[in-house]
């Protein structure tokens, strides 16, 4: 497979030195925190966020209920930009996840955060943004200027950054030693063959994406990346709510990208796979082979930092993918690459 050089395909070959940045230079800054989370817990934690970083915070939201046990809730931004409005809780932890820090509505929910005595932590790529400077404790990306409109070095950025602040605080050396090899891992997914996923969509017109626990925000990016990148309509869901009426539409025709880690929830999507391969749907699953669908390849990986890979996996062959449907993956219409909203 030939690829052509795009600014999307320059800057997400450049997350595995992201990540490695990343990892040396939040090393202190991460720790802090965590002990500080470890001394005065909060009640519940608040994300806020949109469009990739949201997805991000999916993905930070079951690290933090499955290894911390602390609810995680998402604000809805315009309730304190529009409505006015502060459902803060005084003792909650208000995180703040974007790539410029500069969006009036995320700045807007953590100002009321703020007013009310709740803590507040952003995980921001520009260290000087407003975001950053409002916050209590800043997790920088260090994912460097990113140019094309699609996010991709910074997401995966933010997803470590979200993997680091849970394994420091839950002291989870497990995740720790897995967020280790995270590079290693990021230069071996980029070179995965995933050109099925290119010839399976090339004509296609519409899909699914399915993930469930951390692969769940891995689907929600992947989705957007699809509609963004390549003019094609996915939609994300769970290996469970998938089952909840949208199968209906499931058949010849109407593919699947399933992304898969091994964990408690591996069976139950297993068991979705084989349902869908019998109704006569194209099936792709990236990790371990499944019978009767495709398989998309990844390194080994824990299955917290799986996702992270099966994104990078995915974004080179987006690319070929949006190319070869008569795309330009650096300028989606009608987008833009900083969308301040209120």
């Amino acid at each position: 497979m030939s690829w052509a050089a795009t600014l999307m395909f320059a800057e997400a070959a450049e997350a595995a030195d992201v990540i490695a940045r990343q990892l040396t230079a939040n090393r202190d800054a991460v720790a802090a925190i965590g002990a500080r989370l470890r001394r005065d817990p909060p009640p519940v934690v608040v994300t806020c966020a949109r469009g990739s970083s949201d997805h991000a915070a999916t993905y930070l939201k079951h690290l933090v209920e499955a290894r911390a046990g602390v609810l995680v809730a998402s604000a809805s931004p315009s309730i304190a930009s529009v409505y006015h409005q502060a459902p803060i809780a005084r003792a909650m932890l208000a995180i703040g996840l974007s790539q410029s820090g500069a969006s009036p509505d995320l700045l807007a929910t953590l100002r009321a955060a703020a007013q009310v005595g709740a803590r507040t932590l952003a995980l921001v790529n520009v260290e000087d943004s407003p975001l950053a400077r409002l916050a209590d404790a800043v997790l920088p990306l260090h994912a460097g200027a990113e140019r094309s409109v699609a996010a991709t070095k910074s997401f995966l950025a933010t997803m470590t950054a979200a993997a680091a602040l849970v394994a420091a605080w839950t002291q989870d050396a497990v995740l720790a030693a897995a967020l280790d090899a995270l590079p290693d891992g990021l230069r071996a997914a980029w070179a995965s063959d995933w050109s099925p996923l290119v010839e399976a969509l090339a004509d296609a017109r519409g899909l699914y994406v399915i993930g469930r626990g951390p692969g769940f925000g891995a689907a929600q990016e992947i989705a957007l990346k699809l509609k963004e990148t390549c003019g094609l309509h996915a939609e994300a869901f769970s290996a469970a709510e998938v089952r909840h009426g949208p199968m209906a539409l499931i058949g010849p025709g109407f593919p699947l990208l399933v992304i898969r880690q091994e964990d408690e929830a591996a069976p139950a999507t297993d068991a979705l796979v084989e349902d869908m391969v019998a109704q006569g749907a194209p099936v792709l699953v990236a990790g371990r082979p499944a019978r009767g669908a495709t398989a998309l390849p990844l390194p080994p990986a824990d299955p917290r930092t799986a996702p992270i890979l099966a994104v990078q996996a995915f974004y080179r062959a987006a690319d070929a993918l949006s190319l070869r449907r008569g795309h330009d993956p650096d300028r989606p219409p009608l987008l833009r690459k900083v969308t301040e909203t209120v």
